[in-house]
């Protein structure tokens, strides 16, 4: 299983902190990404946003990310300070 997380106004916005999906229905970021999607609204318009950050095993991930069993991916908003 993949261990997916939602943090702050990602996590507020879809209703939920996380869910598992198989690692079949899942081999990349991208395509994990693109299923949760699919879900439709709020998934799709929360999860297009252009400045998500994605992460896999507590490391941001830029680009497509190779995912197997077990790995933890989490989507969440950039932070930003003051």
């Amino acid at each position: 299983m993949i261990q997916v997380r939602f943090f702050a106004r990602v996590r507020e916005a879809l209703g939920t902190d996380g869910l598992q999906l198989d690692a079949s229905d899942a081999p990349d970021l991208d395509t994990l990404q693109a299923a949760l999607l699919a879900r439709g609204e709020p998934w799709a318009t929360v999860l297009a946003e252009p400045n998500l950050l994605r992460a896999v095993n507590h490391e941001v991930a830029y680009g497509n990310v190779p995912l197997a069993a077990g790995d933890e991916v989490a989507f969440y908003p950039p932070v930003t300070g003051g």
